[in-house]
């Protein structure tokens, strides 16, 4: 691989999410009325982010050649209003729990249905919807801003307090349309088969011959067709991540996905440490006004959302995602920045 613009964008989840690893300088701050929510700016040059406290959304990516490559809204104040998961924790637990409810060790938990008779991202009161706090990492000196372990009752039901990210890319700018020239590249082989409401079965299946198969590079759009036939209307898919399941609740960070944007020569590349990551192609989205009054539909933006199996609490065969007193749940992200000539995928 050719050596990269030196440009690296960290994003770490361990109750928290840390903003940049490897950016310097000072820090823009502006605090809402109330004095509730905090947005922070970190930037190198030409380089910079932007995240807030509330539900540590992360607003903005900024690369030197780009508008921005994040989906999202321009004040907190939207993010507050606004309907869309753009950016924020996603918890207690990311994607979708069966029949809203679960057992474990014995008892019945039963949990705020949001998703016909299911529970998806932590139901209404996923951490997206809250506001955290923010405080100085000194060994790195990022801005971390962090979800307060509450115990004020809102828990929809939840012994614990697993979470992950939900970032709508589009490495051509937000609110430039379609990512469905955009290249991907998986580094997996197998995906979770699901049900007509998105609950997996419990089976895993080989992408092999099927429209889910990124072992390769490939559009988007290219592979979209096999699933317009089945009457799928885009990616919502769980991706069983090679080697991921190994390791308990400490994995290892593992290459995930590589996306290239042709037009822009933009490259992507994710590490993580979760057994899974959801490909979906933000199907949901249909005439949401952002960033500078741009409107967002479906297809605009693409999500890889590193995570557990879904549904794992009800699936004794998945990787196991319970985390008990006395363990540190931690979820770690690593999103590299290229121009797409000098990365080979």
């Amino acid at each position: 691989m050719a050596r990269a613009l030196h440009l690296l964008f960290v994003a770490v989840l361990a109750s928290c999410l840390v903003a940049v690893l490897g950016l310097s300088g000072g820090a823009a701050d502006a605090v809402a009325p109330g004095g509730r929510w905090l947005v922070s700016e970190l930037r190198k040059g030409d380089f910079s982010i932007k995240v807030t406290n509330w539900g540590a959304t992360l607003m903005s990516v900024v690369l030197p050649d780009s508008r921005g490559l994040v989906l999202g809204y321009d004040t907190v104040a939207e993010y507050v209003k606004g309907s869309a998961y753009f950016g924020g924790l996603i918890g207690r637990v990311a994607n979708r729990i069966a029949g809203a409810r679960f057992k474990l060790d014995g008892k019945a938990y039963r949990l705020f249905p949001n998703d016909g008779k299911n529970t998806l991202h932590g139901s209404s009161s996923t951490f997206s919807r809250r506001p955290g706090r923010v405080r100085e990492v000194p060994d790195f000196k990022p801005a971390r801003a962090e979800r307060a372990h509450e115990r004020d009752g809102a828990g929809q039901g939840y012994p614990g307090e697993p979470r992950a990210p939900r970032l709508h890319w589009n490495l051509g700018g937000h609110g430039s349309g379609s990512i469905l020239g955009e290249k991907v590249h998986l580094f997996a082989s197998r995906y979770t088969l699901v049900d007509t409401v998105l609950i997996p079965t419990g089976q895993l299946a080989p992408v092999a011959g099927t429209p889910y198969d990124f072992r390769r590079p490939a559009a988007v759009g290219a592979r979209m067709g096999g699933l317009l036939r089945r009457g799928v209307t885009g990616y919502d898919t769980n991706y069983a991540v090679d080697g991921g399941e190994r390791g308990g609740l400490r994995r290892q960070l593992r290459r995930v996905a590589i996306v290239r944007d042709g037009a822009s020569g933009r490259a992507m590349e994710l590490w993580a440490d979760q057994p899974g990551v959801q490909l979906y192609t933000a199907n949901g989205l249909s005439g949401v006004r952002g960033k500078g009054g741009k409107v967002y539909d479906r297809y605009d933006a693409l999500c890889l959302e590193t995570q557990g199996f879904p549904d794992a609490v009800n699936r004794p065969n998945f990787p196991p995602q319970i985390v008990r007193p006395g363990q540190v749940y931690s979820h770690d992200m690593v999103f590299k920045f290229f121009l797409a000539v000098m990365l080979d995928c």
